[in-house]
């Protein structure tokens, strides 16, 4: 398991808080991050790269109602969102590695959160299976409630940043893309309890998508 280093602080929205400060990678939670924390010699993977990839993962985990909804291409790795085709939930959110091709959960709320495919809940990190914990998909806060909370994030840290228009549910969360002049240049996501905030910081820069 990994360390989490977060500290919390409290913004003005009862009941809830952001997560800020040192991410559980051990690296800060900027803007700048997410955009320059990148790798130098190793080139982006393409979109069919990206999927071909994740559709093979997939068809390991022998799960029938998994399908893969989207595909983020960065140049530190490629983002994919997984959803149920019965309830359309996310149902995890993986990365795929340019360099070797292999797939594997993505760090944070997917492993923290996520109440039903999680790393204590669901799939593991190496794709085998855990006991499933409770699949409830009723979240106490709402999709509006979750892009209001990441939008005041965004003002307090990264002033001119904006959400997308959606909150992409998953068992327990929300991921949001984080949009500068109309294109994403990172994610974060809001826990669907307690409102807490956390930025992804390990993508590196945007480079485009396929949905």
């Amino acid at each position: 398991m990994f360390a989490n280093r977060f500290r919390t602080q409290r913004i003005n929205h009862p009941g809830y808080s952001i997560m800020d400060g040192y991410n559980m990678m051990g690296g800060f939670n900027t803007m700048a991050s997410l955009g320059n924390n990148t790798s130098d010699d190793v080139n982006p993977l393409t979109v069919d790269q990206a999927k071909q990839a994740v559709e093979g993962y997939l068809k390991n985990l022998n799960n029938s109602d998994l399908e893969l909804k989207e595909i983020m291409i960065f140049d530190n790795n490629a983002y994919a969102r997984i959803v149920e085709k019965s309830t359309a939930i996310g149902a995890m959110e993986l990365l795929v590695d340019p360099s070797t091709l292999s797939v594997y959960p993505e760090y944070g709320p997917n492993m923290m959160w996520n109440q039903k495919y999680g790393h204590m809940g669901g799939y593991g990190m190496l794709g085998g299976m855990f006991r499933k914990s409770s699949d409830s998909s009723q979240m106490s806060v709402t999709p509006e409630e979750a892009l209001q909370i990441a939008q005041q994030y965004l003002d307090q840290q990264f002033p001119g940043y904006k959400t997308a228009a959606d909150a992409d549910p998953f068992y327990g969360y929300y991921t949001i893309d984080i949009m500068k002049d109309g294109r994403p240049t990172g994610m974060l996501s809001v826990n669907g309890y307690n409102g807490q905030v956390y930025l992804h910081t390990w993508h590196g820069a945007f480079i485009e998508m396929w949905e």
